[in-house]
């Protein structure tokens, strides 16, 4: 239980600085545009950058919080034996989801434009970069849903 509640504590960390840092990007934005009249030319691609990464993190810590909003009427209706067992198969399911499409296919994304030497245009930040927080993001939903499994 103590590697749960110090991932949760940095992921509530990381992402307090990352809606911190797309406000003052965005505040940089809307200064430079309209009190200096000539608006930023990377702050665009910055708020893209950590938009991506606040969702994608965050949808991780919310599934760790069992946050999501979920149908939940199937499982209302069963027994609680079959509510466990239900529980199991779909964190199974999303285990498999996100090891197929979020590990692997983030995965493979991250180091194709790192061989390719992806740049972004305005920035110059190298795209692998930007894109880890996909398989990151999965390995920590996989975690959490894992925990869960083994802990009931």
């Amino acid at each position: 239980m103590g590697f749960k509640k110090t991932l949760d504590s940095i992921l509530a960390h990381l992402l307090v600085l990352l809606m911190g840092l797309m406000v003052l990007n965005v505040l940089w934005q809307v200064f430079s545009r309209y009190v200096l009249g000539e608006p930023s030319a990377f702050t665009d691609e910055l708020a893209r950058f950590l938009m991506i990464w606040l969702g994608l993190l965050g949808a991780a810590f919310v599934s760790g919080k069992k946050g999501h909003v979920a149908i939940d009427v199937l499982a209302k209706r069963a027994s609680v034996k079959n509510q466990k067992w239900l529980k199991r198969g779909v964190s199974i399911f999303i285990i498999i989801f996100c090891l197929a499409a979020m590990v692997t296919g983030g995965g493979w994304l991250v180091f194709t434009t790192y061989e390719l030497k992806q740049l972004s245009p305005a920035l110059g930040v190298p795209l692998p970069y930007v894109y880890i927080v996909i398989p990151l993001s999965g390995l920590i939903v996989v975690y959490y849903n894992f925990f869960d499994i083994i802990s009931e």
